[in-house]
């Protein structure tokens, strides 16, 4: 049996409503977009919604409203996907890598708040694998330092502290990437209750335009097309069927996967299970165990194998000044995420259960 990491769905009503699009000859950010920004927004609670041309250009245009730059500092996690940080650097700025809380491999915010500078601008905690980070903790943080918080919502769509979305706490940014809870077929989003910011927002991804050939600020051509939005407005509605699903095989492997760690979310929170990821105690051999679920058809993967701060061109960046990362490290060693994605039948969830449990 074959069981993969993830499997996007692309039905017929996604294809129609991509065959319209284009039928319609307005292609590159027309009224579908306009109304797939505003049925994102209001999806999540928040006041603006501007689309973008994928997740990594919605991080960088987030921080390019913010006016972020050379002489900035931008505190991220390490243990997070290469966009958290190169995002920061692709707008002159600094990333400045912080540990993970070990519960919920999150940005620690007490990690976080001992490595503000006078050059600090702003800090960006990542909900990863579809757990929020700790949101009050680092909304308090950022209003008694005045930082800008932002959001690396890349794989939480539709997460929640209590009532409150993800993409309402600061300024945030998701990704539409094939293999997320939902896809565009490639896209991004940013979120935004200021008025502001979304005005910036959207000069910026139009080439810095705020009316026709009107350029106010530098801006580039992260623009979605209206194909894609169309999808994505499909998908958008599929979403609250798909992460009962997500959470019903959570669940199932919660209960019956034995001799791993299983992902714990806080008191409170909504995990929507992007990833089911798994801490393989160290005695046992977390290289092992996943070459073993491979072979057996598993497609069981390690996110991420190398944090960022490690990886090449950070150091040669860092060089001497790597910092010391603790949680980081153990979890590279430790994580294996296992199939979540709500196309799995009952016959793979078991298959998998059983393969993790022969392995460990």
């Amino acid at each position: 049996m074959q069981v993969p990491i993830a499997k996007p769905y692309i039905g017929e009503e996604e294809k129609r409503a991509a065959l319209e699009a284009l039928a319609s000859g307005q292609l590159s950010q027309g009224p579908r977009v306009a109304e797939f920004e505003k049925a994102f927004a209001g999806y999540h609670g928040a006041k603006h919604g501007v689309a973008t041309s994928n997740g990594t250009t919605a991080l960088t245009t987030a921080l390019m409203a913010h006016e972020i730059g050379p002489g900035d500092e931008v505190i991220v996690p390490a243990f997070s996907f290469f966009a958290t940080a190169s995002c920061v650097l692709s707008v002159g700025a600094t990333p400045v890598f912080a540990d993970i809380d070990a519960a919920t491999f999150c940005m620690s915010a007490q990690a976080a708040e001992v490595l503000i500078t006078p050059r600090t601008k702003a800090i960006m905690p990542v909900h990863l694998y579809g757990l929020p980070a700790d949101m009050a903790a680092f909304q308090s943080l950022c209003e008694r330092r005045g930082l800008v918080l932002l959001e690396d919502a890349a794989q939480a769509h539709g997460a929640k502290i209590g009532p409150r979305s993800v993409g309402t706490w600061g300024t945030a940014s998701f990704s539409f990437y094939p293999t997320k809870n939902m896809t565009t077929t490639e896209g991004g989003m940013v979120l935004t209750n200021d008025d502001r910011i979304a005005e910036r927002l959207r000069m910026i991804r139009h080439q810095g335009m705020s009316t026709q050939y009107l350029h106010e600020v530098v801006g580039y051509n992260f623009r979605m097309t209206d194909p894609s939005a169309a999808i994505g407005l499909v998908q958008l509605g599929r979403l609250p069927e798909w992460q009962k699903k997500r959470n019903a095989n959570a669940r199932h492997y919660d209960q019956h996967l034995r001799s791993v760690r299983v992902p714990r979310a806080p008191e409170g929170y909504s995990h929507v299970y992007h990833q089911y990821t798994v801490r393989v105690p160290e005695g046992v051999g977390r290289d092992a165990v996943l070459k073993r679920l491979n072979e057996r058809g598993v497609g069981a993967r390690v996110y991420y194998p190398l944090p960022i701060h490690k990886q090449p061109v950070f150091q040669r960046l860092l060089g001497d000044r790597t910092p010391a990362l603790p949680e980081t490290d153990r979890a590279t060693r430790e994580v294996l995420s296992l199939p979540v994605h709500p196309l799995l039948t009952d016959e793979e969830l078991e298959y998998v259960v059983a393969e993790v449990n022969a392995a460990c």
